[in-house]
């Protein structure tokens, strides 16, 4: 270590390492943190990443059958996957969804009453034990489950079905090009087309010159086709 390698090529935003030495070692399911620990992703006996999302459903489902739960359901960010929200619903419970970041994630929770919260990075926030997030107390959650189910970690940590999502990043040099009317038309048109089916995040990086365009919906080459015409239309506006 030298200051500036922290989890360099591993870690919680780099897992190839990891899912490989899982499948080699014949491991029950792998762990990974980032350099402060607050954020977690699993990996499964078979090498295949479970993420934040499915963390949560796990955690809310396990809650929820114990009646531990609060805030009758649990809170995420708008980049949250809609199966998720659809799993829950099922479930008669709610997703909250708030901007990007921990910190609206705790914000909702406390003025909500939730006890569970996070992000589909990994960022875990169990209000039962801290305010912080806490990949740790999040991952001894996982495993307490693992162990009491008795199931491979394939089985039990796959909770519900994702549906398509696509995210793609378009960088820009400057100006306001989510202000340019071709821009905002594709947008609408998107929107229309996902109305009731999918869903359209489009969002201004907080760190970088870039455009952030997510979209999700049960119809993975209609997700493409719309992620692709308002990042299009973004670059020719710029």
């Amino acid at each position: 270590p030298n200051g500036t390698n922290i989890n360099d090529g591993v870690g919680s935003t780099a897992i190839a390492a990891l899912q490989a030495k899982v499948v080699e070692e014949h491991a029950d399911i792998g762990i990974a943190l980032d350099g402060d620990a607050d954020r977690l992703i699993v990996v499964d006996e078979k090498g295949r990443a479970v993420d934040g999302d499915q963390i949560m459903a796990l955690i809310a489902t396990r809650m929820h059958e114990k009646g531990a739960l609060t805030g009758g359901g649990i809170v995420a960010t708008v980049m949250s996957n809609l199966g998720l929200e659809r799993y829950l619903a099922g479930r008669g419970l709610t997703l909250e969804r708030t901007k990007v970041g921990d910190r609206y994630v705790l914000e909702a929770m406390k003025a909500g009453g939730f006890n569970v919260g996070g992000e589909q990075s990994g960022h875990m926030i169990l209000l039962d034990h801290a305010t912080t997030g806490d990949g740790t107390v999040a991952a001894l959650r996982v495993l307490a489950s693992l162990v009491r189910s008795g199931r491979p970690a394939s089985e039990m940590l796959h909770v519900f079905d994702p549906v398509p999502q696509l995210l793609k990043n378009v960088r820009f040099d400057g100006g306001k090009p989510l202000e340019n009317a071709r821009v905002k038309a594709v947008i609408a048109d998107a929107e229309a087309r996902l109305a009731g089916r999918g869903r359209l995040v489009i969002r201004p990086s907080g760190t970088e010159p870039v455009i952030r365009v997510m979209a999700e919906g049960d119809d993975r080459a209609e997700v493409e086709q719309v992620v692709d015409a308002i990042c299009e239309a973004v670059r020719a506006a710029v």
